[in-house]
């Protein structure tokens, strides 16, 4: 069965780019449909900044199509490798391991682990949330693989490829402390990788990044720390992230700015949300060039955002 399917290295080589000195993901949601042609999907063909491309799953509890289906029929349409995001809330233990091991033999092996969303926030009121746990228990079943064991300690038959696990973290806290002992939790529960909420000041992705290195050394760990980028074209967008997502922080001048360019029209409030965006992109590369790129899709927008990356 193994060799009906084109081997390569793409996997491998985006685990050793994570640790080189830059690396850019974009993220896609999967649309409402049953083609992958629902997306724009010519735009993201030879994008030759991006080095992976992150999948979705059902993000704020809106029904979508399968992430390890999509992220498989994207991976071999671009020819990148693209990291599959699950969340728990929609599967027990029993499911996930089925499409984690499924999944592997495909050379779907990226995982974005999650708790996911509340069930209130989407589109499928009457839908039951499972949560047998948090994203924890997530990186547990991709641990046990990796030792040739299910989570019930049994043996495998055959042992699968490397499968290589990440996290999320918020990229803000009024309570400092509680937000490094997270990040302290998460980076020892054997993950590659941390990806954060969005970033818009650069003096708290400093202090991230020093709490990444101060706690890799700790744990004697190599864990890397891919910061969250979220353009913010409109002072709506930029109100709603500073009052609605408490593990987001967006800086008094950037509210400040949108709102009185909102005054002047839409074009201009546009104009200033992308002149701001954009020199917070730079800046974020000068300071540690390991970025995810997030917009919702809007590709050709990234594009000229990132076409002069580093």
């Amino acid at each position: 069965m193994r060799d009906l399917f084109v081997k390569t290295n793409i996997i491998e080589e985006c685990v050793e780019k994570m640790h080189s000195s830059k690396f850019l993901s974009y993220e896609i949601t999967p649309l409402r449909g049953a083609y992958l042609e629902d997306l724009p999907i010519s735009e993201l063909e030879g994008w030759g900044e991006i080095d992976a491309f992150v999948c979705t799953d059902a993000p704020l509890a809106k029904f979508r199509p399968s992430p390890i289906l999509t992220a498989l029929k994207l991976q071999n349409y671009l020819k990148k490798p693209v990291i599959c995001t699950l969340n728990m809330r929609d599967r027990n233990t029993i499911a996930l391991q089925g499409d984690i091991l499924g999944a592997n033999e495909m050379d779907i092996r990226l995982f974005l682990a999650l708790s996911g969303d509340p069930i209130k926030l989407g589109d499928m009121p009457n839908a039951k949330g499972v949560f047998e746990g948090n994203s924890a228990l997530l990186n547990e079943i991709i641990h046990s693989f990796n030792e040739g064991v299910a989570l019930n300690a049994l043996a495998l038959k055959s042992r699968p490829r490397p499968i290589y696990a990440f996290n999320v973290m918020n990229s803000y806290s009024n309570n400092l402390l509680s937000l490094k002992n997270k990040m302290r939790r998460k980076m020892r529960s054997g993950i590659l990788a941390l990806f954060t909420q969005p970033v818009y000041d650069v003096e708290i992705a400093k202090l991230l990044l020093e709490w990444c290195e101060e706690i890799n050394h700790e744990l004697g760990s190599a864990v890397e720390l891919i910061f969250g980028y979220f353009p913010i074209l409109s002072y709506k967008t930029a109100h709603f992230l500073y009052t609605k997502l408490p593990g987001v922080y967006v800086p008094q001048a950037w509210l400040e700015a949108l709102e009185v360019a909102r005054e002047r029209g839409g074009e201009e409030e546009e104009k200033i949300g992308l002149a701001l965006s954009e020199k917070l992109f730079f800046d974020i590369q000068n300071l540690h060039n390991k970025i995810h790129f997030m917009n919702s899709n809007k590709i050709q927008m990234a594009k000229n955002i990132t076409k002069h990356t580093k």
